[in-house]
């Protein structure tokens, strides 16, 4: 979920080192203040993470300002949503003295260097997934961050959903005994989309709906070294893949079988099943809000959207803002549910899949110099 407009047109300079940002402090008998978010770019996605950050107390979560390559959308942005500043660039936004964390919705090629902007100016960043175009992006972006002592995340907001937190907490019970089989399919006929068709924008299937799959199959069947994947797929005229299937096999015996498409409708699900019996998401495996387990249907219902979301069940991006939140207030500089580490395995999985299917491994962006086309 990473549809931007673009990316600043000035080059990214390397900045004077500063101190990172210290956690709120809290005083005794006195909750703590709004997490003040910045939000990088007027995209749809953009639009769908503020609408979600509505969905929450006012008290919790507020927007003080949002930047976008195009002084005019950054302004109309901010009028719709009540947002106090707009910025022009994003090194204005990096500069704003009174953001708490930025949530970065740019387009795939221009996460490395947006990001590398933030981290370096001392900002916690949110990043929408994929974190970059490859593993080589991805280690950049951990390792500045770690060398800052700023906090980072990938936005696989799959993980801070009620209903995956359930399955966790059944598979952490011990309710389907060791998980060892895993499937899912997800795909969307997405030819309308023309960035998904474009190399030069990270367009394919794998960066943006594989990580998805992978991101389930590490959390359900991994613990240990990383799986071996064999990967077959079909590309697209241009070059970028189409449809994948993905095989992972874990070393504890664990299997998973995945298939993408950006070209077929898909039921979205996906199953996992150990000894004791299995569990089942029925549709939306990326934003699940229902869960099939022992003859029973749970549901989990979103809030209501104050408008119109160009993506399904965006609010639930409420709940990796709050976790964000409960991170930033406890001082941790990365997500102990969606570790750094886990998003530097997933890219280098989805670089192996990427390569075996015909796909070359991206470029270094982080010296990107002009937007790309919208």
């Amino acid at each position: 979920m990473d549809r931007d407009r673009g990316m600043d047109r000035d080059r990214v300079r390397e900045p004077e080192p500063c101190s990172p940002a210290e956690p709120p402090k809290i005083q005794p008998g006195h909750p703590p203040g709004p997490t003040r978010w910045g939000i990088c770019s007027a995209g749809a996605i953009s639009h769908d993470f503020v609408v979600a950050l509505k969905t929450l107390p006012p008290s919790e979560h507020t927007v003080v300002a949002v930047a976008a390559r195009d002084l005019g959308r950054a302004q109309d942005f901010a009028q719709r949503f009540g947002i106090p500043r707009a910025y022009g660039s994003y090194e204005e936004l990096a500069e704003d003295p009174d953001l708490d964390v930025v949530y970065v919705g740019v387009v795939n090629p221009a996460h490395l260097p947006t990001g590398l902007l933030f981290l370096r100016r001392g900002r916690a960043v949110l990043m929408e997934k994929p974190m970059g175009l490859g593993a080589r992006e991805v280690a950049q972006l951990v390792g500045t961050a770690r060398e800052r002592g700023v906090f980072l995340m990938e936005g696989f907001w799959t993980r801070f959903f009620p209903a995956w937190r359930r399955l966790r907490a059944l598979v952490a019970e011990g309710a389907l005994g060791s998980p060892l089989v895993l499937r899912g399919a997800l795909g969307f006929a997405l030819g309308g989309v023309p960035r998904l068709r474009e190399p030069g924008l990270g367009g394919g299937v794998l960066l943006d709906l594989g990580g998805y799959g992978l991101q389930m199959a590490l959390a359900l069947l991994g613990g240990g070294a990383p799986p071996s994947l064999r990967a077959h797929g079909v590309l697209h005229e241009t070059g970028v893949d189409e449809s994948v299937s993905v095989t992972l096999e874990f070393p504890g015996k664990g299997l998973a079988a995945l298939t993408f498409s950006m070209v077929a409708e898909l039921p979205g699900g996906a199953a996992v099943g150990g000894p004791r019996g299995w569990a089942e998401f029925p549709s939306h495996m990326n934003c699940p809000t229902e869960l099939l387990f022992g003859g029973r249907r749970e549901l989990f219902p979103l809030p209501p959207p104050s408008e119109p979301l160009n993506f399904p069940h965006s609010t639930g991006l409420r709940y990796e803002a709050q976790h964000v939140r409960e991170c930033l207030l406890q001082g941790l500089t990365e997500s102990p549910e969606m570790p750094l580490a886990e998003s530097e395995v997933i890219a280098q999985l989805l670089d192996e899949a990427r390569a075996q299917v015909g796909v070359g491994v991206p470029a270094d962006h982080s010296g990107v110099t002009s937007d790309p086309p919208e």
